[in-house]
């Protein structure tokens, strides 16, 4: 899609940006992070930026509770009840229950989890109704390919048939095979973003159940989980919620479904009286059950600090003012390319409606689009680059635009240096186009 174009009598300068920040309500946030001196960090939807406090939490965790407390300090220092406790702090962001979500493993683990589950809830679901049995899982072709992964590989053990369509066509393929829907809320590659609340309607209309993975909308987005009528959800710590690489990630459970079934990962974590050490395993009740074993209390306590900056903006108008400064800064970005680097072959992957869009703006280009990345990141711009298949998925320029500490003025900086490297050709220098293990 082509950037539209703007009046060119009325372009915007770095003294309107510089207006916009004075005038930000959420301005003092950015205080709250530790952010490289010079360094513009649109990456935050891969890896969210330290929180200041990060530090010394980390430091207290290992030299008092684990040094000091030692093992005392799973009672003393609340080690043990750590995934509940962010759970239930998690949960607003998400528009949960504060008993009912757990942060605990990866997305990975947890997508296992929920979706295993998911399809327990409906094979049971049908035989009570006496119904065909589903054996399909639907999701879109360009989701996530890890939770593409995980879905083949319990669809290979379960005997069921994962299906791949596009994302206009997943609501004309919900038919009576479907046991499962699988989506991820916010695209990784492009920002789009489903309409949770008519996409669930539809699924539960067809007799489908669905899972979500919120891993590029939570903390970015307004989730209304609960409201929407959700069957499963999870999501990650490292990204928008500022927890850290490789930060655990979070799951959840509509209440309808907590209770009635198994998750396979069966551990000492999700019994219902862990130190009762029986042989025989009882689940949890609640939430509980989808614990598996022991753990990681440093990374988990280093989440809780990434979760500050958002209990903080509470008193700020929370989630719908994140959002609103969320899609201001990404209005900017898309007209600022548009005014700025035209004639350049520069497109837009993300979608235009606001209500179509997380808070990513992706970008297009027929070549070039992995040095030109690069250059920027020599340039203190930080985006990253995710590789297309052809045509139907081009290469992508991706800027993720996190409103707890990017402002307007980074926007505009961000952009003119974009304009830089296109215009100078900066991009064709050979060590922009050296391929490295992360892209």
């Amino acid at each position: 899609m082509n950037i539209p174009p703007t009046t060119p009598l009325t372009p915007i300068t770095r003294q309107d940006c510089q207006v916009l920040d004075a005038a930000d309500p959420l301005r003092a946030l950015r205080d709250a992070f530790d952010i490289p001196a010079g360094l513009i960090y649109l990456d935050g939807n891969s890896l969210g930026v330290m929180p200041k406090s990060a530090a010394a939490c980390a430091a207290r965790v290992v030299t008092q509770e684990w040094g000091q407390g030692l093992i005392g300090s799973w009672n003393a220092a609340g080690w043990f009840s750590l995934p509940q406790r962010l759970g239930a702090r998690i949960a607003p962001l998400i528009g949960a229950g504060t008993d009912e979500v757990l942060a605990t493993d990866s997305t990975s683990i947890n997508l296992y989890k929920v979706l295993s589950a998911a399809l327990d809830n409906a094979s049971s679901g049908n035989a009570a109704q006496d119904a065909p049995a589903r054996r399909q899982v639907l999701s879109e072709r360009s989701n996530f390919p890890t939770d593409l992964y995980i879905a083949e590989g319990l669809c290979r053990e379960r005997g069921f048939t994962l299906t791949l369509v596009e994302p206009e066509n997943i609501a004309s393929s919900l038919n009576a095979e479907v046991a499962v829907l699988l989506l991820t809320h916010v695209n990784y590659r492009t920002g789009a973003m489903h309409d949770m609340a008519a996409v669930n309607a539809a699924a539960h209309a067809a007799g489908a159940l669905v899972v979500w993975d919120l891993a590029h909308s939570a903390g970015a987005v307004p989730v209304a989980l609960k409201d929407s009528d959700a069957d499963y959800a999870v999501g990650c710590g490292y990204k928008y919620l500022n927890g850290g690489p490789g930060a655990p990630a979070f799951l959840w459970v509509h209440p309808r479904h907590t209770d009635r079934f198994r998750q396979p990962l069966a551990g000492w974590w999700g019994h219902a009286a862990p130190f009762a050490f029986t042989p025989d395993y009882q689940p949890a009740a609640g939430i509980a059950r989808y614990l598996c074993g022991t753990q990681p209390v440093v990374s988990l306590s280093l989440l809780g600090c990434g979760l500050e900056a958002f209990e903080a903006a509470q008193a700020l108008g929370g989630m719908a003012a994140l959002r609103a400064k969320s899609l201001a800064l990404s209005d900017l970005f898309i007209r600022l390319v548009g005014e700025r680097c035209a004639g350049h072959g520069v497109g837009l992957a993300t979608p235009l409606p606001h209500a179509q869009r997380g808070s990513q703006v992706c970008l297009t280009r027929p070549t070039g689009a992995f040095a030109i990345v690069q250059a920027l990141i020599a340039r203190g711009v930080v985006g990253d680059f995710r590789a297309g298949d052809g045509a139907a998925q081009p290469d992508i320029l991706r800027f993720g635009l996190t409103p707890l500490y990017i402002g307007f003025e980074d926007v505009w900086n961000a952009v003119e240096q974009l304009r830089e490297v296109l215009e100078s050709g900066e991009w064709q220098r050979p060590e922009f186009h050296r391929q490295h293990a992360v892209t």
